[in-house]
């Protein structure tokens, strides 16, 4: 059960390269009792090798749009000096029907679900 109380807030950064959502690990406890599914072996963007234990249910809100429930992967990652932020790939952004707007660098609101891939 998703417990409302472990609500957090956080800036993301949105890379259509990745395919969920990415926590540090140092965020895990303030999120609650989390059912671990699989822990993954991941390929950073320089090439590194890690592994990263994939939870679920969370409950992701990006700021004007729909919440979804999706899983999560925390990884451990050094502190910027900024502090840490969420990693939100294209997953997350299909379930929340958002779209990214390379022009204007900002995320737009789609109007439809895309089932175009289905119909293969």
């Amino acid at each position: 059960m998703l417990d409302p109380s472990r609500e957090t807030f956080c800036d993301g950064l949105v890379d259509t390269g990745a395919g969920g959502l990415v926590l540090p690990t140092a965020w895990k406890e303030r999120l609650g009792s989390l059912q671990t599914v699989r822990i993954d072996a991941l390929e950073t963007a320089d090439r590194r090798m890690v592994r990263g234990e994939v939870c679920r249910p969370v409950r992701v809100e990006i700021e004007g749009f729909d919440p979804v429930l999706t899983e999560v992967t925390f990884l451990d990652l050094a502190e910027p000096n900024g502090g840490y932020e969420a990693l939100i790939g294209y997953i997350v952004l299909e379930q929340s029907r958002a779209a990214v707007d390379v022009v204007r660098h900002q995320l737009v609101k789609l109007r439809h679900a895309d089932l175009k891939r289905l119909a293969a």
